[in-house]
């Protein structure tokens, strides 16, 4: 599932050195890719729609089976933050516990 918000062109100066980049991706166990794959629309409209959040998206892979491939930025370190906590008391986190993220954070140096 791709959900890019429309994004400025560029962001300018300071702003840009706080933008806040997650990448990378979630290897989701066979028995578990039902429940994840109808879990993610929910986690989706709920994280697009957090203050300062620019773009989610997490794409499922075609191989190896189970890979979902993740990327998000938020406008500041503060709003990834609330990101993480919101989604440490959700459905998706109940979903997904223990399943290993291996991901990439840039900007998130205050």
């Amino acid at each position: 599932m791709t959900s890019p918000r429309n994004l400025p062109e560029r962001l300018s100066g300071s702003k840009a050195a706080m933008v806040v980049r997650l990448t990378g991706y979630i290897d989701v166990p066979l028995e578990r890719l039902e429940a994840v794959r109808a879990a993610l629309p929910e986690h989706t409209r709920l994280t697009l729609a957090e203050q300062g959040c620019l773009s989610f998206e997490v794409v499922e892979c075609a191989t190896p089976v189970g890979r979902f491939d993740v990327r998000e930025s938020f406008t500041t370190p503060q709003a990834f933050k609330a990101h993480q906590l919101r989604g440490s008391k959700s459905a998706w986190a109940v979903v997904t516990k223990d399943i290993p993220r291996h991901y990439s954070i840039e900007g998130l140096e205050e």
